[in-house]
């Protein structure tokens, strides 16, 4: 697996988990008791459906220990004129006379949706690490790509959250 993720996005992940196993646990195995309590195991849906999201909640804390016994950290720190991980970058392009605006955050992390770019895609591993001004090639494969100019970087200030939980 060995994703690469922050120290953030590590602590993150760590409380997650916490959460899960000390409150979520609890309420899901309430759940499960209380719907074995309503009879017939067989033709119980509300039974199955608390064992369903009891086992989902296991799983998912599997899932984010596996990632953060695997996972390489790295630095999200860059200079401030540099574009690195969680910094906003608006990218002109230049085929399509557009200019979107991007958010650079390691793999795990990343969600096209949301203009969240992973540090692994073609737009991410382009653009690291260059400054505003810099006309960047996006390698799509090896004869295709497109050209961008990075037009502002900035740090991402607000520290909100903009995705669910890994």
């Amino acid at each position: 697996m060995f994703n690469e993720l922050t120290q953030k996005d590590i602590d993150d992940m760590m409380a997650e988990v916490e959460h899960r196993k000390c409150v979520v646990r609890k309420e899901l195995l309430e759940d499960v008791k209380t719907a074995r309590a309503h009879g017939d195991l067989s033709e119980n849906f509300e039974y199955k459906a608390a064992k369903q999201a009891k086992n989902q909640n296991e799983s998912r804390i599997r899932y984010l220990e596996k990632m953060i016994k695997t996972a390489i950290v790295v630095s999200d720190k860059s200079k401030y004129d540099e574009v690195g991980i969680n910094k906003i970058v608006e990218l002109y392009f230049e085929e399509d006379d557009e200019v979107e605006e991007f958010k650079i955050v390691t793999t795990v992390r990343g969600n096209s949706l949301k203009n969240l770019v992973s540090t692994e895609s073609p737009i991410g591993k382009a653009v690291l690490g260059h400054k505003v001004g810099d006309r960047v090639w996006i390698a799509i494969n090896s004869t295709a790509g497109y050209f961008v100019e990075i037009k502002s970087i900035r740090a991402d200030e607000t520290g909100e959250e903009e995705l669910r939980k890994f």
